[in-house]
């Protein structure tokens, strides 16, 4: 099922085909539309002359945090996602050589693939949940026992259509104020 996730075709196959796109999308994922946090790769993309782990992780963080800033600003909050997505890549970089997809090829089985994505800054319970999801539905990675460490919910993972999108917005609001009673 191909990634439908923007409005925008490049994008989408970026978001298909790139696994430091995905991880980058991933983090922007948070108080910011899916459509908007997942534009954000292809965006910073074109700003940058190109998506690659060790160019972002040693970049110096206020060059970063400018071309996250330059207009329209790839998120809501675009010097915590400067910081977020570097350190994201500085981990990409020290703990799998650079290689974003190691991060979930190499990973024997569920628990390990939970705990190498949640490593990752910016990954906290929920989007790991997520990941691991978007990671099975839609490029078929399930070590064994994947499915515990999955969202159970309606996700951007379930995500292929309008109908759908609104559907995992509807759910992802529903969550934030059930969270927000606690």
């Amino acid at each position: 099922m191909p990634i439908v996730w923007t409005d925008n075709e490049e994008a989408n196959q970026l978001l298909d085909t790139d696994p430091l796109a995905l991880l980058i999308g991933m983090v922007l994922d948070q108080q910011v539309k899916m459509e908007k946090a997942f534009i954000g790769p292809y965006e910073l993309k074109k700003r940058l002359g190109g998506l690659d782990a060790r160019s972002i992780a040693s970049m110096d963080p206020d060059a970063l945090d400018k071309v996250f800033r330059e207009r329209p600003a790839l998120h809501r909050f675009p010097g915590n996602m400067a910081r977020r997505v570097q350190a994201m890549t500085q981990a990409v970089v020290k703990d799998y050589g650079g290689d974003a997809g190691a991060v979930w090829r190499e990973a024997r089985d569920g628990d390990e693939l939970a705990k190498r994505i949640s490593r990752l800054p910016g990954f906290g319970e929920m989007k790991t949940k997520i990941m691991i999801s978007v990671l099975a539905k839609k490029f078929g990675v399930k070590p064994p026992g994947w499915e515990k460490h999955a969202a159970s919910w309606h996700s951007v993972a379930d995500v292929d259509s309008p109908e759908t999108m609104a559907q995992a917005r509807v759910v992802k609001r529903e969550m934030k104020a059930a969270k927000a009673q606690e």
